[in-house]
C-alpha cells in the first residue's frame, strides 16, 4: 500500500485543524450566547421550570365607621385553577384525554362555564397555571373540592387547584357607597375611600416558592418556602352610620318626590373638626355589584342605538359613580350671601342699624338685576335682608366691599382652591379672579351666581362664618388602625387660618338663627333646637344657553345647629327639580329640617321646649272606641301617634288614653279587644333625666308622659317628681305627669 506523502499529511492536518477550530468556534459562541447575551432569558427559563412560584394575597383591611361599625370588610374566596403542563406529561394519551374529560365535565357543571372554554384552557400546554374562574364562594370552592376527591385513581387533585384570595364585601350595600367606592378584580381601590387609602388597605402580599421535578409537580415540602403575606391597616372614617342612613333616606325621598334630574346632594359636617358625619348622593350605586346600573339608566342604555350602548352605558356607569359632593361643582345662589355678609360686617361696610331700601330691582353698569320680590321689599335691614334673600341688597353690598376686599376674603374662606378633603376626584372651583372681575361680576357673585364651586367647598366656608370664624379642613377618615386595632395614625383637626372674628361669626350665627325663626328658611324650623340657615335658588344660566332648555335650578339649603353654641352643618342641593316646585326654601330647607330633628336628639343635643312649642305638640287622642281595628288604626296614624293592640277581637272597647287627654306627638295609644285582657306594666323611674330620656324611656315601658314645669328652655332641665311612683303597676298607655327643673344657679354670692 502506498504511504501518504509528506504533503499529504499536512493537507490533512491543516483540514483537520481547521474543522477543530470552526468546531470550537461554534460551540464558543454558542455558549457566549447562552450564557452571556441570552444568559439572563435562559435563567428566567430555567427558573420557570424549576420552581413553582406563587403569590399569597393579603388579606385588605376594613373600612370602619366612627362606631367602629364595618362598612367594608374582606372574606375568603377562590380561584379554581388548572396545570396543563402536567397533564401533558401523562405518558399514556388514553389516561391523558380522560382526565381532561373528566375535568372539564365537572368544572363545566360547577362553575357554570362553557365546556369549550375550559377545552380552551386545558390545551395551554406549555403553561403551569390557568385559572378557570376566580372570586369562588366557599359554597362552590367546597364542591370542587369534592369533585376533585371523587376519583382517587386519575388524582384530579395533581391537576386542578383552588388557591385562597379575598373578596370585598359592603355591609350596608348603597349606604355611603360614593364615600367608600369599590374595589377591582385583583382588589386594587378603584374610587372613594378605597382609592385613595389603596396603599393603606392593600397590606404586604407573601409568596410561597417550591422546587419542581421534571415532570414539573412539586417537590417535597423541604424544598419550598414561604413568606406570610401582611394584611393592611382599617380605616375609622368620620362618618356616622346612623346619620348617614338618615340624610341618604330623606334626600333620596326629596330626589323621587321633585323629579329631581341631576341627583342630589347632602352633606353633614363638623363645623369646629371638619369631619363628616355623612355624605350622601342620590342616586347612586351598589358597591358589591358596582357595574350594575339602576333601572332607569338601563332603560335608557336600552333605548340607544347599538353602536353607541358601550359609550351611553360607560358614561352612566361613571355619572351614578362619581360622588358629587366633591366633584361637581354649581352655583350655589343665595346660600352664598352667608359669605358676603360676613365680609360686609367684618369691615364695618354694614351693620345691624343701617337699612337700604329696594324697590324690585337696581342697576350696576346699566345692567338691571331683578329682586324675586316684585315691587320690592321697601326699607330693610341687615336681618330683614337676610331674611327676605333680597338681592338688590346683597348687589348693593357687594359694591360698597369692592372687587379688592370681596376678592380677598373669597380666597380666605377657602373658595379658589380644592379643600384637600382625603378624597378622590375633588374639582377645582370656577371664578371671576380679582383682576378680571369688574362691577358686574362683583354683583352677580355677591348673591351666589356666575361662579361655581363645590357643595365641599361651599360648607367648609360656611362652616367659619358660625364657628368663630375658623376655616378648617374637611376630612372623611378619623384614624388609621392596624389588625389588632392598634392606633397607627390619628387624623387631628386642621385649622387653615381665621377668617373672620368671632364677633362676626356671633353676629352672622345670630342672623342666621332669625332666617329659620321668621324667614325664608322657616320649613326647616325643629321643635325644641335652634336651628340657623339660609335657602337658595339658583339658576343654572350657563346649561340653559347650552341646551337650549328653560327651567333649570339648583334647590339649596345650608343649615347650622344649634346656634347658641354651632356644631353641626347641613347642606342640602337639589339639581335640577322638576316637579311643581323648584325653591330651595320649599323642597330643600325641609330636608335639612328633617335630617337635623332626627340627628340632634341621636347625638345627644337635648331640646329646649318653650310653653308655646309644648302646648303645639300636645295632640288630642282622637277616640276610636266602637271603631274596628282598621278604622282605629288609621285615625290614630293620621294623628301622629303609635298604637298597641291587646286582645284578638274585632272592635275596640276601650282605649289608654282616653279621649279626653292628651299626649305628645309618637305617644302610644292602647287599645284593647278583649274584656279579659290585661295590659299592665311597671312604671320605671322617670326622674334625674333630661326631657328625650325621660320620653325614651317612658315610650320603651308603654307609658305616655305629659311634661311640667316652668323651665322647659333652660340649658340644664332635669326631672325631679313624678305623678306615678316607680315601681308601681299602672295600665299601658297611661299619662304620667313628669315635672322638670332648671339645674343653673344663678343666685350665689361669692366673696373674694
Amino acid at each position: 500500500m502506498r504511504q501518504p506523502s509528506k504533503q499529504m499529511i499536512k493537507r490533512m492536518f491543516v483540514i483537520l485543524l481547521v474543522l477543530v477550530i470552526t468546531t470550537v468556534s461554534t460551540t464558543g459562541i454558542s455558549l457566549i450566547n447562552i450564557m452571556i447575551v441570552n444568559g439572563e432569558k435562559y435563567q428566567q427559563m430555567a427558573t420557570e421550570q424549576q420552581l413553582y412560584d406563587a403569590r399569597i394575597t393579603a388579606e385588605r383591611g376594613d373600612i370602619y365607621d366612627c362606631n367602629y361599625k364595618k362598612l367594608a370588610t374582606s372574606a375568603p374566596v377562590w380561584t379554581v385553577f388548572v396545570t396543563p403542563n402536567e397533564i401533558e406529561a401523562i405518558k399514556d394519551k388514553t389516561e391523558r384525554q380522560k382526565v381532561k374529560d373528566k375535568i372539564t365535565d365537572g368544572l363545566s357543571e360547577i362553575l357554570n362555564i362553557e365546556k369549550s372554554k375550559i377545552t380552551e384552557d386545558l390545551n395551554k400546554t406549555s403553561t403551569y397555571y390557568v385559572a378557570i374562574k376566580k372570586k369562588v364562594e366557599k359554597t362552590v370552592a367546597d364542591k370542587v373540592r369534592k369533585f376533585l376527591n371523587s376519583d382517587k385513581e386519575l388524582a384530579l387533585s395533581t391537576y386542578v387547584g383552588l388557591d385562597e384570595s379575598t373578596k370585598r364585601y359592603y355591609t350596608n350595600d348603597s349606604l355611603a357607597s360614593t364615600v367608600l367606592g369599590f374595589v377591582g378584580d385583583d382588589n386594587q381601590g378603584l374610587s372613594g375611600a378605597e382609592l385613595q387609602y389603596d396603599e393603606t388597605l392593600t397590606g404586604t402580599p407573601g409568596r410561597i416558592v417550591a422546587a419542581k421535578n421534571a415532570h414539573g409537580t412539586d417537590m417535597p415540602f423541604t424544598y419550598e418556602k414561604k413568606v406570610d403575606a401582611k394584611p393592611g391597616n382599617s380605616l375609622v372614617l368620620t362618618i356616622d352610620t346612623y346619620v348617614q342612613y338618615v340624610t341618604e333616606k330623606y334626600l333620596n325621598t326629596a330626589v323621587v318626590n321633585n323629579k329631581v334630574g341631576q341627583r342630589g346632594a347632602a352633606i353633614v359636617m363638623n363645623v369646629n373638626t371638619g369631619e363628616i358625619l355623612a355624605m350622601a348622593t342620590k342616586g347612586d350605586f351598589n358597591p358589591n355589584d358596582p357595574f350594575t346600573l339602576s333601572a332607569e339608566d338601563q332603560k335608557t342604555v336600552d333605548g340607544t342605538k347599538e353602536d353607541e350602548k358601550k359609550k351611553v352605558k360607560s358614561d352612566l356607569q361613571n355619572k351614578q359613580w362619581r360622588n358629587k359632593t366633591i366633584s361637581d361643582p354649581y352655583e350655589p345662589g343665595s346660600v352664598f350671601k352667608v359669605i358676603t355678609e360676613s365680609i360686609g360686617l367684618e369691615e364695618g361696610v354694614c351693620n345691624l342699624k343701617q337699612t337700604f331700601t329696594c324697590t324690585g330691582s337696581i342697576f350696576v353698569a346699566g345692567q338691571k338685576y331683578s329682586c324675586h320680590k316684585h315691587g320690592g321689599h321697601g326699607t330693610q335691614t341687615l336681618v330683614e335682608a337676610t331674611q327676605n334673600s333680597c338681592n338688590p341688597y346683597f348687589i348693593s353690598l357687594g359694591q360698597s366691599i369692592g372687587v379688592n376686599v370681596f376678592s380677598k376674603y373669597f380666597a380666605a374662606f377657602g373658595l379658589t382652591e380644592k379643600t384637600g378633603i382625603d378624597l378622590p376626584g375633588e374639582a377645582e372651583p370656577q371664578y371671576h379672579k380679582a383682576n378680571k372681575m369688574g362691577p358686574t361680576e362683583l354683583a352677580s357673585t355677591s348673591f351666589g351666581q356666575t361662579f361655581k364651586v363645590t357643595p365641599i367647598q361651599l360648607i367648609t366656608a360656611l362652616s367659619a362664618t358660625v364657628n368663630g370664624g375658623k376655616l378648617v379642613q374637611p376630612h372623611i377618615v378619623k384614624k388609621i388602625i392596624d389588625s389588632d386595632k392598634n392606633v397607627v395614625k390619628n387624623i387631628d383637626t386642621n385649622v387653615k387660618r381665621q377668617v373672620i372674628s368671632k364677633e362676626t361669626s356671633k353676629t352672622v350665627s345670630n342672623i342666621l338663627e332669625s332666617v329659620v325663626s321668621s324667614g325664608g328658611g322657616k320649613n326647616a324650623y325643629v321643635a325644641g333646637y335652634k336651628i340657623g340657615g339660609k335657602t337658595g335658588t339658583s339658576q343654572k344660566v350657563a346649561e340653559m344657553l347650552a341646551s337650549g332648555k328653560k327651567g333649570l335650578y339648583v334647590a339649596s339649603f345650608a343649615g347650622f345647629a344649634p346656634m347658641d353654641n354651632p356644631e353641626l352643618a347641613v347642606l342640602v342641593l337639589l339639581d335640577e327639580p322638576h316637579g311643581s316646585n323648584y325653591y330651595g326654601g320649599t323642597i330643600s330647607a325641609p330636608v335639612g329640617g328633617q335630617i337635623l330633628s332626627d340627628i340632634l336628639p341621636y347625638l345627644g343635643y337635648e331640646p329646649k321646649y318653650s310653653a308655646e312649642q309644648m302646648q303645639s305638640m300636645a295632640i288630642s287622642v282622637p277616640n276610636v272606641v266602637g271603631k274596628t281595628v282598621s278604622e282605629a288604626k288609621s285615625a290614630l296614624v293620621s294623628a301622629g301617634l303609635n298604637y298597641r293592640i291587646i286582645g284578638s277581637g274585632e272592635k275596640i272597647i276601650k282605649q289608654l288614653p282616653t279621649a279626653t287627654q292628651t299626649i305628645y306627638k309618637n305617644g302610644i295609644v292602647i287599645l284593647y279587644t278583649d274584656e279579659k285582657s290585661d295590659s299592665k306594666a311597671e312604671v320605671p323611674k322617670l326622674t334625674g333625666m333630661t326631657i328625650s330620656q325621660v320620653n325614651s324611656t317612658a315610650t320603651n315601658a308603654g307609658f305616655n308622659v305629659s311634661f311640667k314645669g316652668n323651665t322647659l328652655t333652660s340649658s340644664a332641665v332635669v326631672s325631679y317628681s313624678q305623678s306615678i311612683e316607680a315601681g308601681t303597676k299602672a295600665e299601658k298607655g297611661t299619662v304620667i305627669e313628669v315635672y322638670f327643673r332648671s339645674q343653673e344657679t344663678g343666685d350665689i354670692g361669692l366673696v373674694n
